[in-house]
């Protein structure tokens, strides 16, 4: 019992630099460092340049998966919102929708990209 109580006492200063790190799954482990940042300022950079029409297939091969997507029919159209990380402040691990730019598109063609147009397109639902 002295012994084990001796080497605790003698491993506890080295154990204060430990640090215990817990992922409750909820995390995007792609997130390290400023890689999170450079993500975005990319995705900022390719929407900047997109053209209304560009093909739904195109984008997503181009951006890769989205952090968000929605898809719905509204009388005949089929429209597909795709939402891409633009504008975080801080790498917490975790993207919401207001951090993200929707790319909105219809029957499979770019349509209108921004939340504003984003809730146009709900509104009018």
């Amino acid at each position: 019992m002295k012994k084990t109580l001796i080497a605790a006492l003698v491993a506890l200063p080295l154990l204060g630099g430990c640090v215990v790190s817990v992922n409750d799954g909820d995390a995007d482990a792609r997130w390290t460092g400023s890689d999170w940042q450079q993500q975005q300022k990319d995705n900022r950079t390719y929407i900047a340049d997109l053209q209304l029409g560009t093909g739904f297939a195109q984008v997503k091969n181009s951006l890769g998966t989205p952090d968000f997507s929605e898809s719905f029919r509204h009388q005949q159209d089929n429209y597909q919102v795709l939402f891409y990380a633009t504008q975080s402040k801080k790498s917490d691990g975790k993207i919401s929708k207001d951090e993200c730019t929707p790319l909105v598109f219809a029957d499979g063609a770019l349509v209108s990209v921004g939340d504003s147009a984003y809730q146009a397109l709900i509104n009018k639902l």
